[in-house]
This record gives structure tokens, C-alpha cells and sequence, in this order.
């Protein structure tokens, strides 16, 4: 009755799990906030700088001025609005799903500093006089065009204005909206669309508290007028240093593709899983659903924001807590090869798995976490996707995994079912015979021997490399320099030359097109200018009206372009640093170096991929590389984890050719995990790479040319190198490995 009680319970609790994963997620999904390039909307970074230049940039002033800006906001109707204070003197403002871009981003640089003056320029009245609140969209009462109202505080004061500029020989009252010094009335008047709202004619003293504003208005733009005259005044100038917008059309196309790329590769992956270990790749996949299910919950719950790269992160952590099971599932599998029980060989397996494991998600914590720490808006949001899917990818693998898989287990029913784990019975051993020295599809293959071609091999790709570098350069994306890029999207197969024409008649130069996706359907233009506000809104409007779709623009500063270098180079330093501190109190200083190596290999060949192809590197490509960063250490980890254990078994190396049989058992051990792990984790990035959306291409790509460079270097390189520095030790005498407490994970 109590084996048959465990069965019951297994089935009760998957029961629970499919009952709350199927009534919930769907409503936490709607409820997630997806980012610009997953529904459109744009991102601007504003430099603040005081309307009254003898006051000083503070935290109260811009915290103020975000008060103002969400207000304003608000008043568009927009609920999801992200605004930041980045750093002493910037403010960063993230809008997703706007349909009007174009009055948002004009609500939102708008300091509305409302002025009324002379046709000299002398300030008579200014937003102080006003009654808060006051402005309306209204018409005129004879010509019945839009007009804006205003109230004043003082009738008798307007009075006293609009008398002395009746008496000037040009007796215009010339209303300023954001006049800053400088702006001449005499200069504006000259051009068709002066910067004033308007300058109405003053016959005489108006006694009277009601103001109306006439100009060439919509009932659209009065209104919006009068939104911001509402609002408030800001007490800053705002600057645009940076800007990316997305159309709504192409952030909704980005989604059901990245969707559909991320299902496609669970579902491969889960197969895979099924496949090569059979019952066990079963209970893996259970506890792959419920850790979908809990990164998304945890996401809603923190208020995240769902970006393409986030939802990469996501899968990404697929892998880690496909590695975490593939790790135990190899060790349960090698102690019934060795002939022991069921029962024993998950005890053992579990215990001898869990400080690996432990190891190889902390060094990928710290890639991650040093990513959220110098990244920016999607960037940081794909590093807090990346730190929970790590995190609960531990849980439930170890945690999960073993307390399913214990029910069967302690059951009893798979005592004599070894097939179901995996593992033959032509694959037991005797356990009265010796321990035979793993083998690798039958095969006993010693890579060991072969160090001197592999190092020979990856001199020369490094070699090659580096000319190739030294050649072609790395051709940095407008994250990373200065300018704009325009990503046009059309229905059509397009030309370059079609799209330089176009951007011609808007009287924009363009340095470079490169045509993409399927016949040719989209074209990233790169202009070595800033385009504004009004060139960014123009350019959106006339390709929508060409083709259909807004295109994606991404305007950078030069001041932008070079702080993003910077944390680029430091995010990878200190990620290194922190790795090879971990590395060296878990393991040894020679470990943490060798393993730093091999991951600086492996992002060496990602800069050459991108050297050669000259596919444009930008920012997301610095997440890709912090990913991988943290993913090859993983890979290195596993394989050090099984030479340290090894050597502690042998307790005194007394040799080269001792060390040697050492490490080479360790490699072949950790071969068949290391492959499934990279096996199942590039399925994924695939499913990215071909289904994917394009604006993840890139990032795919590169993720895909690490994991290969990755797998290569952790299992044939990093190793063999450890090896070679070490066992100069050993050459000049034998070294004894004290053994450490070992650490046991949590039993089921």
C-alpha cells in the first residue's frame, strides 16, 4: 500500500500542477508588460539641463520633472509608462503601445513654458499668472476655427499689458510656447512655421481674465495643447541623446514569431529530452512546464518587462534547467551502469550531482547580474529574465526533479526497470569486476593524447582570427558609434537604391542599406547624422504611407555611443574577475584562470564571426556575449567539478601520466552531459535563428557561434590546458590533493 501510495501521490501532484498551470496562465500572460519591440511604442533618453541657468541639476528637481512627465502621460491614456532617473542630470521614458508617437513624444519634450511678449521680445506674463488647470479646447465664436482658452489669475494686470503694447507702433502680443534665449520674433515671423504659437493684433486694454490662443490649429493639436499647458510646466530642458521606436505592426509580428520560435524549441527540446532518457525525460519535461510557468509568474509579480531578449533568456534558462536535469540523469545513469540499485544509484547520483550544479549556476549568476548591472532598458530586462529563469531553473530541477522522480523511485516499481532510466542491461557491470574506464559509445578514446592538435587547432583559429579582425574590423551598430538607423519593413521585395531614393526625397543622405529578410523584405539604413523629433516623425510617416508599416528607428548621441562602449568592456571585465575570484575558492587559482581563458576563446570567435560578416554589432550582441560568457564557464565548471572529484579519489597524483588518466577519465565522463546539454540548449537558439524574429537574428546568431565555440573549448580545450599548466607540478613531484568537506544536496 505504500508503494502504491507514492504512484497515487506522483499522479495527484502533476494533477495539481496541470490544473493550476492550466486555469492561471493564460491571465498571467495577458497580464505581463511587453516591451516596445514586442507591441511598439518608442524609448527616449533625455540630458536635463535647469530652464534658470543659475539653479544646479538636483535629485528633487528631477524627481519633480518625472512627476510632471507622468501626469502628462497620463493624460495620453498611456497606464504602462516606464520613467526613470538615470545617473545625476538624465531621465529615461519608455512608452509601449502608443498608436500616436509623434504627440506623445511632443506632449513629452515640451517644457510648456507658456510667455507672453512684445514683438522686442520683453516678457510680460508668463505660466505663474495663469489659473491651474484653466486651458480648453474651444472655437472661435466667429470664425468657428480650434482655439485654445486660458484663464488668468489677474484681469486688472492683463489689462495694464494689453494697454502698453496697444500704444507700441507694432502692437502684436506674441504668445511664446518654450521660448528659449535666443528666439527672435523679428527672425520666426520670416518662416512659415515660426516657433511662436501666435501674435494676434492688441487694439486696445482687455479687461478681462479669459484669453483665447488662436494658431493654426486642429481640434487634435488644441487640444493637446491645452493637455500640456495643464500639465505643468517643466522646470528643465529636455534633450534627446538617444531614441529607438518601434511600429506597432512590427512589434506585433516580432511577438507571435518569437512565441511560435520559443514553443517549436520547448517542444524539440522536450522530445530530445524524452527520447535519450526515456522515463527520466518525462519527469524533465513536467518540471520544465512548471519552471515556464514560474519564471513567467515571478516575472508578472516583479512588474517586468517582456522584451525579445527576455523572452530569449527565458528559453536560454530552458537549457540551464535542461543541463541541471541532464546532469543527474548522467550521474544516476553511470552508478547503474556500475551495478548498483535503483535506489542507491538516485541517492548517489543526486548527492554527487548537486555541488556541480551548484557551481556551474552561481558562475552563470554572476554574468547575469553583472548584465543587469550595466545594462540598459531591454538589455537589463533580458539580465532580470536571465537571474529569475537561473534561479527557479535550480529549483526546479534539483528540487523538483528529485522529489518526482524520488516517488518512482522509493516506489519500488522501477527496481527492475533500468530500461526506463536509460541504461541496457548489456551496459551493467558486474559489480564483483574492477571498474572498467568509461567509454564513449562503446569506444575508449583518449583525448588526452591528442592535446598537442587541439591546442594546434585553436592557435591557428585564433591566428586566423585575429588577422581577420585586424582586416575587416568589427562593423559597430548606431548603439555603439553615433547617428541613426532606420529599419524599413515593406510587403515587397526592396532594392537599395529604392530606399536611398526615398530617404533623398526627405533630403536625408544615407551611408549604408543592407537588405534582410524573406525576398528582400526589409532594409536597415544608416545615417552618420542625429535625426530630431520632426525627422524621426517624418520619416515614420512617409514609409507607413508607402508600405503600410512604421519603421523602427534608433537615433544614438556620440555621448550615448561612447559610455555604452565603456560598460560594454567593463561588464565583461568584472564578469571575468568575479568568475575567476569564485572559481579559484571553489576550486584552485589554476582553475579559475584556464576557465577564463577558454570563455575569453569563445567570445574571441563571436567578435570574428562578426568581424567576417559584418553583421552590425550592437548592444543586444553585448548580451550575447555576456550570455555565453556565463554559459561556457558553466560547461568548464562541470568538467573541473569531475576532475577535482577524481583527483580526490585518487588522493596523491604521483605523476604526469597519473594526471593525465585523470583527466581524460573526467573528460570522457562528462562528454555525453556536456553534448546533450549544448544539444538541447542550441535546439532552442535554432528554433530562434529560423523562426524567429528578424530583429533577433543577430542575437541568435551569436549565441548559436558561442555554444558551438563553447562545447569545443570546455570539453577539448580548457581542460587539456589545466592539464598541461598543472602538471608541471606534478613533474617535479607528486602533489597531494587534500580533500575537501564534500557538500551533499538537499535528499527526497
Amino acid at each position: 500500500m505504500k508503494k502504491r501510495g507514492r504512484i497515487v501521490a506522483f499522479f495527484l501532484v502533476v494533477l495539481a500542477l496541470a490544473g493550476v498551470i492550466g486555469t492561471t496562465f493564460t491571465n498571467i500572460t495577458k497580464d505581463v508588460n511587453l516591451g516596445l519591440d514586442l507591441q511598439g511604442g518608442f524609448e527616449v533618453l533625455y540630458e536635463v539641463e535647469p530652464v534658470d541657468s543659475s539653479q544646479e541639476v538636483s535629485q528633487s528637481l528631477l524627481e519633480g520633472t518625472v512627476q510632471t512627465l507622468n501626469d502628462r502621460v497620463n493624460r495620453l491614456g498611456i497606464s504602462e509608462a516606464v520613467i526613470d532617473i538615470e545617473g545625476d542630470n538624465r531621465i529615461r521614458v519608455q512608452l509601449a503601445g502608443v498608436d500616436n508617437q509623434a504627440e506623445a513624444r511632443e506632449m513629452l519634450s515640451t517644457s510648456a513654458h507658456l510667455t507672453f511678449r512684445d514683438v522686442n521680445d520683453n516678457l510680460y506674463l508668463d505660466g505663474t499668472d495663469l489659473v491651474e488647470g484653466s486651458a480648453k479646447q474651444d472655437f472661435d465664436p466667429n470664425t468657428n476655427a480650434p482655439i485654445v482658452t486660458l484663464q488668468l489669475k489677474d484681469a486688472s494686470k492683463f489689462g495694464d499689458v494689453t494697454t502698453e503694447i496697444s500704444e507700441k507702433e507694432d502692437s502684436r502680443l506674441v504668445i511664446w510656447m518654450d521660448y528659449q534665449e535666443g528666439d527672435s520674433f523679428e527672425e520666426e515671423s520670416a518662416k512659415s512655421e515660426p516657433k511662436y504659437v501666435s501674435a494676434p493684433n492688441v487694439d486696445g486694454p482687455i479687461n478681462s481674465s479669459n484669453v483665447m490662443i488662436n494658431g493654426n490649429f486642429t481640434v487634435e493639436s488644441a487640444q493637446q495643447m491645452a493637455d500640456i499647458i495643464n500639465s505643468g510646466s517643466l522646470p528643465v530642458h529636455m534633450t534627446e541623446i538617444f531614441s529607438t521606436s518601434v511600429g506597432a505592426q512590427f512589434g506585433e509580428q516580432a511577438l507571435n514569431e518569437t512565441v511560435f520560435a520559443g514553443i517549436v524549441g520547448v517542444g524539440l527540446i522536450i522530445l530530445f529530452m524524452i527520447g535519450f532518457y526515456r522515463f527520466s525525460g518525462i519527469i524533465a519535461a513536467i518540471n520544465l512546464a512548471v519552471y515556464v510557468y514560474l519564471v513567467i509568474l515571478v516575472f508578472e509579480m516583479l512588474n517586468g518587462v517582456l522584451t525579445l531578449p527576455g523572452i530569449a533568456a527565458l528559453i536560454l534558462g530552458v537549457g540551464m534547467a535542461v543541463d541541471a536535469n541532464v546532469i543527474t540523469f548522467e550521474r544516476i545513469k553511470e552508478e547503474l551502469r556500475l551495478g548498483k540499485s535503483v535506489k542507491a544509484s538516485f541517492k548517489s547520483g543526486n548527492s554527487n550531482s548537486f555541488i556541480t550544479i551548484l557551481d556551474a549556476n552561481i558562475t552563470t549568476l554572476i554574468a547575469a547580474i553583472v548584465l543587469f548591472i550595466f545594462g540598459t532598458s531591454s538589455v537589463k530586462g533580458f539580465a532580470t529574465m536571465l537571474i529569475i529563469s537561473i534561479i527557479l531553473s535550480f529549483l526546479t530541477a534539483v528540487l523538483g526533479t528529485r522529489l518526482l522522480l524520488g516517488l518512482w523511485v522509493q516506489s519500488g516499481v522501477l527496481k527492475n526497470r533500468k530500461p526506463w532510466l536509460g541504461v541496457n542491461k548489456t551496459q551493467i557491470q558486474d559489480i564483483a569486476k574492477p571498474e572498467e574506464d568509461p567509454k564513449i559509445f562503446g569506444r575508449s578514446i583518449n583525448f588526452v593524447k591528442h592535446r598537442k592538435k587541439f591546442f594546434i587547432t585553436t592557435s591557428i583559429i585564433v591566428i586566423v582570427g585575429a588577422i581577420a579582425i585586424g582586416i575587416f574590423r568589427i562593423n559597430p551598430g548606431v548603439d555603439f558609434t553615433s547617428g541613426s538607423r532606420i529599419e524599413v519593413v515593406a510587403d515587397q521585395s526592396l532594392t537599395a537604391e529604392e530606399v536611398e531614393n526615398q530617404f533623398a526625397e526627405l533630403g536625408h543622405e544615407v551611408s549604408s542599406v543592407n537588405l534582410s529578410g524573406e525576398n528582400n523584405q526589409i532594409a536597415v539604413a544608416r545615417f552618420d547624422t542625429v535625426l530630431d523629433e520632426s525627422g524621426v516623425d517624418e520619416v515614420q510617416q512617409h514609409f507607413n504611407e508607402l508600405y503600410g508599416q512604421t519603421p523602427s528607428v534608433s537615433v544614438v548621441s556620440p555621448i550615448v555611443g561612447q559610455e555604452l562602449v565603456k560598460n560594454a568592456i567593463y561588464a565583461v571585465s568584472i564578469a571575468s574577475i568575479f568568475m575567476i575570484a569564485y572559481v579559484t575558492i571553489r576550486f584552485e587559482f589554476f582553475f579559475g584562470i584556464t576557465a577564463v581563458i577558454a570563455l575569453l576563446h569563445d567570445v574571441f570567435l563571436m567578435l570574428v564571426l562578426f568581424s567576417v560578416t559584418q553583421i552590425e554589432f550592437n548592444i543586444t550582441i553585448v548580451a550575447a556575449i555576456l550570455t555565453i560568457v556565463g554559459y561556457s564557464i558553466n560547461n568548464t565548471i562541470v568538467i573541473f567539478d569531475r576532475i577535482r572529484e577524481n583527483i580526490r579519489r585518487e588522493k596523491r597524483v604521483k605523476s604526469f601520466k597519473a594526471l593525465a588518466g585523470v583527466v581524460n577519465r573526467s573528460i570522457v565522463q562528462s562528454f555525453t552531459r556536456t553534448v546533450n546539454t549544448s544539444v538541447t540548449t542550441i535546439i532552442a537558439v535554432l528554433a530562434f535563428l529560423i523562426l524567429g524574429a528578424t530583429s533577433i537574428w543577430s542575437f541568435a546568431l551569436a549565441l548559436l557561434i558561442g555554444l558551438l565555440a563553447g562545447t569545443y573549448s570546455s570539453l577539448l580545450f580548457a581542460s587539456q590546458l589545466w592539464f598541461v599548466w598543472r602538471g608541471r607540478t606534478v613533474k617535479d613531484k607528486p602533489v597531494d590533493f587534500t580533500k575537501k568537506e564534500k557538500v551533499e544536496g538537499p535528499q527526497v
